[in-house]
């Protein structure tokens, strides 16, 4: 947080719970029990203060808090911020900027799910090459997720989805002089979608 205020970098952090926090949001978790119980609904309050701990931190910085009763239990979540007020209200921070990370995340996933987690290489370049490999394997296969999935039971499925349904398939494959034959089997439950898949990127 201090090299990104250092260097006029704007932030969203994530805050880990303790008790703390907890206390400064205790008149907005009771709000957030009450219209619970009233709507028989999960209920969030949002509210903001300024927040530093003992120790590590250089000064005290701006913290958004969602105070939010679920079924049964109470579920808090804190997040620090550079971002002014005047920019960004608390709901609209946590809910609209924060909460896409998410998102986000789920692409990261689908990355290392194309094995751009394995940079064992023994050189940065090597390891460097097979993240471009990895990511232009990404970048096919959501092309392929886009136009030729689209309308399928599989038109929002993970990468790793659609590599194992789709792709990574048993085939006997058969030479002739003039042609390659590629026999799958009768048993393959997704040749319906495959079809498509095919006739759609054949256009």
């Amino acid at each position: 947080m201090r090299w990104c205020e250092d260097n006029q970098v704007d932030y969203v952090f994530g805050l880990a719970r303790n008790q703390r926090l907890r206390r400064r949001i205790d008149k907005a978790m009771r709000q957030a029990a009450g219209e619970a119980q009233r709507t028989r609904q999960a209920a969030r309050v949002f509210t903001e203060f300024r927040y530093r701990t003992r120790k590590s931190w250089s000064r005290a910085r701006r913290v958004i808090a969602k105070a939010e009763q679920i079924a049964g239990k109470q579920n808090p979540g804190y997040v620090i911020t550079s971002l002014p007020v005047e920019q960004w209200q608390p709901r609209q921070l946590y809910e609209d900027l924060y909460c896409a990370r998410g998102e986000m995340e789920n692409r990261i996933k689908e990355q290392m799910s194309l094995f751009a987690g394995r940079m064992s290489a023994e050189t940065m370049r090597a390891n460097q090459l097979r993240l471009y490999l990895s990511a232009a394997a990404y970048v096919l296969m959501e092309a392929l997720r886009r136009l030729a999935l689209r309308g399928t039971a599989m038109a929002e499925a993970q990468v790793h989805t659609i590599r194992l349904r789709l792709l990574k398939i048993g085939a006997r494959i058969r030479f002739s002089a003039r042609r390659v034959l590629v026999s799958l089997s009768s048993g393959y439950p997704w040749q319906q979608v495959f079809g498509q898949v095919w006739a759609a990127l054949r256009c």
